[in-house]
Parts: structure tokens; sequence; C-alpha cells
């Protein structure tokens, strides 16, 4: 018999014990008998023997007693017994793409299965994405078995050479084999024929596993919002996979509803475009009302931000300053234009002052500080009203830097950027020239984000109560000698827009609408609803097509990506030379004794045996 410490057994001589006690009697007492009378008494003492053995080997209580001690000693012993078992007894890496295409025809339920196939007593599940996710590390077969079936293909683009990086460090100490199970039609990062080389020349092994067939296909393959005439506007593409021309059916709208239905004709192998404007604020759903392969790129969503609809006050003693012109450009505002402060200013969401020689009224501080410290914006432009001899003192405290005085130089000073920022990335420093300018100091507790080369802040911020003040020191101002040239270059409204976008905490409308397989880092851990599950991280994978909502915002997710939405790729003739040397290894069921352990089984009998001893000793009246 199988044991794992046999020396254990002498453990079962504790049974001898038991007996004697059992057996012990007390002594008899000598007497003087007749010779008939003892053998008579001989007789009845073999029967007395013979009874006692009897009585013992009935008596319950005995028995229990002596199947406690046989059962522990087999138990310390380590009693065992083996099977063969149809799995391999190394560790095993699963690797499955997990990739938009995988969604095809329901290709990554049929890479679940065949996993399945190829699990052993020890095993971790990969998932191959834009980055690999480790679904579960150096686990069993039941446990692996229960992971696959919640496991659900992403819509990113899968880098199989990384995962499988990711499994040779896995297996870097004991071992073992690698399962890549893919379409192989697509791919990031490096080759994963080159990886699967790599693997195996460290002893690791590495077999590929192709899932899907060629299929039929009509997507969504790329999209993009440009603003124009003070509105966004949306163009799409789509394109057509199959050897024949489609008629395709879009419909757009809300979640749940239709606004604007039409056809587009899609030549066979090629794309078509077509554009929405103007886009309110919200979520806007492109839909193709077509059955194919892939419903995945069927769908595509556009993120206006809500609060990119606000309205500006402008207040200027001079209407024609290029500044209130890229106002009036940004898409979802209105800009009105005051000559003063009016005196309602709660329909506003930023404030600019840009006034030529009339500074502010002293009247005015007041409702302008209130205004900021319940969240408003207000943006100062650098001008001669800002001086200090001819503006409120109350009003300079409100302004990031200190203006000191009007400064003039002929040859032109340049801008050089401190700190980088969204507002100033297309700035195109290097293209100003200042000749004019108000010489100021930064404040304790303001940020600088651009200065002259001199080191006079032009771009500074900073927060009042709940709202933000920035400062602009690059005056725009028209005329025979002006301040500067930015009014002038083309990036002037982009960097309005850029600013108004920051300032008011709405960010650029790229940050609104992402492709799928971005991955950013948030500044605090949230509480993210993606489009199928809630989830709380810092750390954010945008792996599923759909609109996610995170701090008040919604951020649009689209797969667009041409050779992922490809579902014609026949990848057998890519990897049929990486793969054919592991056709005689591609065997499921290979099988590897287990050694079966019952001693916690034992232990478990003897718990209930002792129970049992305590009910009969009870019922005797003895406890």
């Amino acid at each position: 018999m199988p044991f794992e410490s046999p020396l254990a057994l002498l453990a079962l001589l504790s049974v001898i014990p038991l007996i004697l006690l059992y057996l012990l009697r007390p002594k008899p007492l000598l007497l003087s008998i007749p010779s008939l009378m003892f053998v008579l008494k001989l007789d009845q003492e073999r029967k007395k023997i013979f009874t006692a053995l009897t009585k013992l080997v009935k008596d319950p209580l005995f028995l229990v007693q002596l199947l406690i001690l046989i059962l522990l000693s087999i138990a310390a012993a380590g009693y065992f017994y083996t099977t063969e078992e149809p799995l391999s007894g190394e560790h095993t890496v699963l690797i499955l793409d997990s990739s938009a295409s995988m969604q095809a025809e329901n290709r990554f339920e049929a890479a679940r299965g065949i996993a399945e196939g190829f699990v052993s007593k020890k095993n971790s599940i990969i998932l191959a994405s834009n980055v690999p996710l480790l679904a579960l590390e150096a686990d069993g077969a039941s446990a692996a078995k229960d992971v696959l079936r919640d496991l659900k293909a992403g819509a990113g683009v899968a880098d199989l050479s990384s995962a499988i990086s990711s499994g040779m460090r896995l297996l870097s100490r004991e071992g073992g084999q690698i399962i890549v199970i893919s379409d192989f039609t697509n791919w990031e990062g490096d080759d994963p024929v080159a990886s699967k080389n790599l693997a195996e020349s460290y002893g690791i092994k590495v077999n590929f596993v192709k899932v899907g067939n060629p299929t039929d296909n009509v997507g969504i393959i790329n999209g993009w919002i440009e603003a124009s005439d003070g509105a966004y506007g949306y163009t799409c593409v789509i394109k057509n996979y199959r050897n024949r021309n489609e008629k395709v059916e879009i419909e757009t709208g809300r979640k749940g509803s239709v606004s604007k239905s039409f056809t587009l004709n899609v030549p066979a192998g090629e794309t078509n475009q077509f554009t929405l404007a103007p886009l309110s604020p919200g979520v806007t759903e492109i839909r193709l009302v077509k059955e194919d392969s892939l419903p995945l790129d069927n769908m595509a969503y556009v993120s206006i931000p809500e609060t990119a609809e606000q309205e500006i006050l402008f207040v200027t003693d001079d209407g024609k300053l290029p500044s209130k012109t890229a106002l009036s450009l940004l898409p979802g505002s209105e800009v009105k234009v005051w000559k003063a402060l009016p005196a309602n200013l709660a329909n506003y969401s930023l404030i600019v002052l840009a006034q030529k020689e009339n500074p502010l009224a002293s009247e005015s501080v007041e409702r302008l500080k209130a205004f900021v410290q319940t969240g408003g914006a207000v943006v100062f432009i650098g001008s001669e009203a800002l001086l200090p001899e001819k503006t409120d003192v109350e009003l300079i405290k409100l302004i990031p830097v200190k203006p000191i005085g009007l400064v003039e130089v002929e040859e032109g000073l340049g801008i050089e950027e401190v700190q980088a920022s969204r507002i100033t990335q297309d700035m195109k420093n290097e293209e100003i020239s200042v000749r004019k300018y108000l010489n100021a100091t930064e404040r304790t507790g303001a940020t600088t984000l651009a200065t002259l080369e001199n080191g006079v802040p032009v771009l500074s911020y900073w927060q009042v109560g709940e709202g933000t003040i920035l400062y602009l020191g690059l005056n725009d101002e028209l005329g025979d000698e002006p301040w500067n040239n930015f009014h002038n270059l083309p990036e002037y409204p982009v960097f309005w827009i850029r600013l108004i976008e920051w300032i008011g905490g709405v960010g650029d409308i790229s940050d609104y609408n992402l492709e799928t397989g971005t991955f950013t880092s948030l500044s605090k851990t949230e509480e993210i609803r993606t489009p199928t599950k809630i989830v709380t991280t810092d750390r954010m994978l945008y792996d599923e097509v759909g609109t996610y909502e995170i701090d008040g915002k919604k951020i649009a997710v689209n797969l667009y990506d041409d050779r992922e939405s490809d579902t014609t790729v026949d990848a057998t003739a890519l990897i049929e030379e990486a793969v054919k040397q592991d056709e005689p290894r591609l065997v499921r069921a290979e099988t590897y004794t287990a050694k079966k352990d019952i001693s916690n089984y034992l232990i478990g009998v003897v718990f209930l045996l002792m129970l049992l001893e305590i009910l009969i000793v009870r019922g005797r009246g003895e406890l």
C-alpha cells in the first residue's frame, strides 16, 4: 500500500493497550477446593473467557475506539492512491487574443473552448490586448476553467509579443509551455513569431493555435471632429470589405432615438464618407443598419462636452480686437461685448477684460471678485489700462502678476514656455516677436506658463475662491505700432479655443473622443461607468466601444482600425511556417500520474467517530 510516511504505521501498536484495557480483570483468590470442583470450575473459566472475548468484540464503544486508532494511524502515514489525469503536469500559460477582430463570428468563444482543452495542473491566463492583462496566475485546473468562462473579448489591438514576454516571465523559474490562441489577423508591437522563437530559445515551448475563418464585413474605420463656423462637425468613414457594392443604411441620433436616416453607396473594397453638422452638446450615435460578421464597428459615438456651450462676456473699449473675433469662432459659445461690466453676471461662465485705455470702474471690482469666488473665470489682457497709476488697487490685487510699467523694445523679444500645458502647445513661440509689453512680476501663489526672453510673465494664472483668473500679457490691439505679431499668426484662434476650453474645465475636444486601446492615468481613484460595468480605479484602459462616464464627463470610445475591421484576412499562410513544427505537440489530453491523498477524509471520519463515542457513553449514563 502506498504511504507518504510508512513509519507512522507504528501508531497501530496503540491498539494493543486498548485491547488489554478491555480484557483486564481483577486477580482471582486462592481457595482450597476438591479436585472434581476444580475441573468443573476450569470449564466455567474457559466459558467466561470466551464470553468476555465475545462481549469485547460486540461492545460498540470498543469498536469505535479501535477504528479511531486505526484511521489516525493510516492518516499519519499519509495514505494515497494514484490516478491518470488527462492534463499536462507542467505550468501552462494560456494567451487569448482579446482584440476587436476576435468578436467576429464567435471567434473568442471558440478560443475559450480551445483553451479549456489545454488546461493543465498549474495554469496562468493572459489576455492579449493593447497591454497584457493577467487574468489568472499559477492556479489549478478548476480555477482556470472558471476564469475562462467569464472572459470576454475587448475592442483594442492585441500586442501578442508583449503577452508572450509576460508568459516567459511567469515560466522563467520552472519552465512550462505557452499556448497562444488568436486569429492572427492583426497585432501591434513586435512580430509574435520572433517572440515565439525567442521563448523557445530559452527552452519554453510555444504553440500557436489559430481560430476563425475569413468572413465579409462593412464597418466604420475612421472619424474626426472639426470646428467650423462656430460649431462642431463630424466626418465618418465607412469601408466595404465585400467583393460587391453595398448600399449602407445609416441612422444617427441620441441613444435609443433616430434623428436622421439616409443611405450611402460604398463600392466593393473601397470607402465612402459623410459629415454631420452641427453637433449639439452630448453624445451622438452613428449606427449602420446592417448585419455582418463584426457588429462592433457598426457603431460610432461622438461626444461634445455639455460645458462647451457657454456665454462669454467680452469687456472692451475697442470693438475691433482679434481676440474678440477668435472667441466668436469658439463652437457652442456666445460672445457678448460690453464697454463696461454689467450689473448681472449670473449668466456668464467667462469674462474677458480687454480694455485698451479705459480701466474698469472701481464700483465694478467687488462684483468681479464675487463672480470669481463663486466659480467664474476671468482673463485679463495686458494693456495700458492695467498700469498701476490708471486702475483701482483692488483690481490690481486680483491679477496673478503685479504690473510695474510699460516697456518698448525695438529689436523685439521672443516667448519661452516655462511649463508645458495644452494652452501653449501650438503657440509656435519662435515666430512670435514682442515689441511692447507690460512689465510685471509673478505674485506668490501664481503659476506662470510662458514668459518673455527676459523672464517677464506673459501667461500666468491662479485660483481665487472657486474660480480662476488668467493674465495674458500679449496685447492684440491693432494699429501702426502693434505690441506684438501673435494675433497675425494662424495659430492665434486655436490658442484662444484651447485657452477657453482649459480655463472652463472643458479640455480639448479630443479628450472626449478616444480610440479603443487608449490607456490613461487619472489624478485620483474614481468610479468609472464603462459601456458594460462600473469600475473603481486610477488607471483606465478603454477597451470597449461606447460611452464612458468619468467625473461627470462623457467620453466616446470608437474602434477606428482598418486592420481590425478587416475580417477577410486569412492568417493560415502567415503563420504556417511558425506552427508546422508544433503540430505533434498540439495534444490536448496528455495524461499525468496524480497522487490523491485521502488523509483529510480519514480525519473527517475520525471526528464523526469521536462524536459517536460521546453519544454511546452518554447513553450508558456514564457521562
